[in-house]
């Protein structure tokens, strides 16, 4: 059984960042106007087993950006909220829409700016890359796979073994 993760068969929703978890956190221009990120196919793998699994998918950015846009299309995705500076009001309205008690969502981050989502949840993750205050965090779990490289295809991948397997 391939398991990273401290987790629960219980947990009904992934909430995350995106730049940092979903990305390695680079972005690259091609012009004043004209910037991409690069995602890993692993991760968008994840949503799709995510929400294949009755797992709900949110994001919670601090920046807005197309790529996020194409995550939401593509999944059909309504949790997206891009622009947020004080992730933490966002994301006790999701708890509070599904009504979700704290050891029934992941939150992954790896920036300052997701220490208090983090430290609202049971069930906090986040990267090796990650900002030192965030790895300070007692109640934080690491993924091994890298950020941009799989880390959110990681936590679904545990997620749904403990839910197939207990």
């Amino acid at each position: 059984m391939y398991k990273t993760l401290n987790l629960s068969p219980d947990i009904k929703m992934i909430v995350s960042d995106f730049d940092g978890i979903f990305t390695d956190n680079s972005v690259y221009f091609f012009s004043a106007d004209n910037k991409v990120k690069k995602l890993s196919f692993k991760d968008l793998m994840g949503v799709s087993v995510a929400t294949k699994n009755d797992i709900k998918v949110g994001i919670i950015s601090g920046e807005k950006s197309k790529e996020i846009d194409y995550i939401a299309d593509k999944f059909d995705l309504v949790d997206i909220h891009q622009g947020i500076r004080n992730k933490l009001p966002v994301l006790q309205e999701i708890k509070q829409k599904y009504n979700l008690k704290d050891d029934e969502i992941v939150y992954i981050g790896d920036d300052v700016n997701d220490i208090e989502c983090l430290k609202s949840v049971k069930y906090a993750i986040t990267v090796k890359q990650a900002n030192y205050k965030v790895k300070e965090l007692d109640e934080v779990q690491f993924t091994q796979a890298d950020a941009g490289d799989g880390a959110f295809r990681e936590v679904v991948d545990n997620i749904v073994e403990l839910k197939n397997h207990g």
